[in-house]
């Protein structure tokens, strides 16, 4: 296979893993009793964990930030703010709504990283991006509404931590960038999910609410763990060894896209023509996005 295929396969499967889990998770949630303070706390230990035993396995030095306590001091502001975040709001979105408007919803956070670099600049936001904020805008009133604009189709709960879980994913993807490109991904990545979880774990007493569960429902919580969590990071960092982060963002698009095919398939969530439509807006804004970063590069050259 060519690396830029095995690139792009790697870039897809990533984001695959991350919306079929939120609907694993949905499931989760809808037949059982677990928590999910306790889900994502256990979540973000285990692959947290073989995260960094990978990174090690590699000969990654998964140590290095903590010989500067500046770093390391960023590394917990990190894992707080931008892991727990995003990880946290978005489960509770998944848990007090579904998985799809969740994903989606999310997915909203390159309108708000447009908004901040605007608003951090003192610069009119360009065409494109007042385009973008707008579709965003109007996608994300017809996706909570269905069309309905006098009613919520879903709890107002819900459409608030989706909102909140694309602010976490805001913070998540402008906080760590000197981190990464310091020490690595792997490293950044499995620490604060290893130090987040273990927040998370210690501050809900998780450890109080184990679920009881069937044999299927733990391989349901090995999925989200495993697939939707280690093996999703690690495919799209391994991805951008082999194709640029624009192609790889992209394609990221597949999270809210994944999440909502199989929960219209599996679990019965439904979707207007009003709601659908609002999802190709908000997930469009991120290839609005890519055109034209393609195009201003093309400018440049």
């Amino acid at each position: 296979m060519e690396k830029k295929t095995l690139g792009f396969v790697l870039a897809s499967a990533g984001p695959f893993f991350w919306g079929s889990s939120g609907t694993v998770a949905q499931h989760l949630f809808d037949t059982t009793n677990i928590s999910t303070l306790w889900l994502v706390s256990v979540r973000m230990v285990v692959s947290g964990l073989l995260l960094l035993i990978y990174g090690a396995l590699r000969r990654v030095p998964v140590m290095a930030v903590f010989k500067r306590p500046a770093a390391a001091g960023k590394l917990v502001a990190f894992s707080l703010l931008g892991m727990v975040g995003t990880q946290l709001t978005y489960f509770m979105a998944i848990s007090t709504g579904n998985a799809a408007t969740a994903a989606i919803l999310q997915s909203l956070s390159p309108v708000l990283i447009i908004l901040f670099l605007a608003a951090r600049s003192w610069r009119v936001p360009s065409k494109i991006n007042v385009i973008s904020v707008a579709s965003a805008l109007i996608g994300t009133v017809l996706i909570v509404t269905q069309g309905h604009l006098h009613s919520l189709a879903l709890p107002l709960t819900a459409v608030i931590w989706g909102l909140l879980a694309a602010v976490g994913a805001t913070i998540y993807t402008l906080m760590p960038t000197k981190l990464i490109k310091d020490y690595g991904a792997t490293a950044i990545v499995g620490w604060s999910m290893l130090i987040g979880g273990m927040f998370v774990f210690g501050g809900s007493q998780a450890w109080r609410h184990v679920p009881q569960l069937s044999a299927m429902a733990w391989l349901e919580v090995g999925f989200v763990i495993v697939f939707g969590t280690m093996l999703a990071y690690l495919f799209f960092l391994q991805s951008l060894e082999f194709i640029l982060p624009t192609t790889a963002s992209v394609l990221g698009t597949i999270e809210p896209l994944s999440a909502t095919i199989l929960s219209v398939l599996f679990l019965g969530v439904n979707f207007n023509l009003f709601g659908i439509t609002g999802a190709v807006l908000i997930v469009g804004v991120t290839v609005l996005q890519f055109m034209a970063a393609k195009t201003a590069s093309f400018g440049h050259d």
